[in-house]
């Protein structure tokens, strides 16, 4: 887990990782968010409908932007604010996806700043893009 400080955050300032869901933590998801439709746990359903499979959860995916922030860009101390999310492509289990992020825009009298990430699956295509916006919390404000 990275620990930076607002010193630390420059334009420009990336990160990334790979990360991918198993049918498992699909149904572990389902059963949290109380979200059955079949697009997301009948295979049989989602191949029928012009899927590859069983669709990942879309907030599943975009969960990958809270451990961006929370574990790499800034780590510790973040405190997410806000997300903007698209969706382009869908996520199949056990599909590896790859999480990138760059800081964008610095805000110097809030200490705030914007993180604009993506999430790529093995071909390339955009599974989601978002803009993200974050800020610090406790005493690493201004570290």
């Amino acid at each position: 887990m990275n620990e930076y400080v607002w010193p630390d955050i420059t334009l420009g300032l990336k990160a990334e990782f790979e990360a991918s869901f198993t049918p498992a933590m699909m149904q572990h998801y389902a059963e949290l968010s109380g979200d059955f439709n079949p697009l997301h746990v009948d295979a049989e359903y989602a191949q029928g409908h012009g899927f590859a499979g069983p669709v990942v959860f879309g907030l599943m995916v975009s969960s990958l932007y809270s451990r961006l922030v929370g574990m790499y860009l800034p780590g510790k101390y973040a405190l997410l604010q806000g997300i903007d999310i698209d969706f382009n492509t869908p996520s199949y289990a056990d599909q590896v996806l790859k999480v990138s992020g760059e800081v964008s825009y610095l805000n110097e009298a809030y200490r705030r700043f914007e993180i604009r990430a993506r999430i790529r699956n093995v071909e390339g295509k955009t599974a989601s893009k978002a803009t993200i916006r974050v800020g610090f919390h406790g005493e690493n404000v201004g570290s």
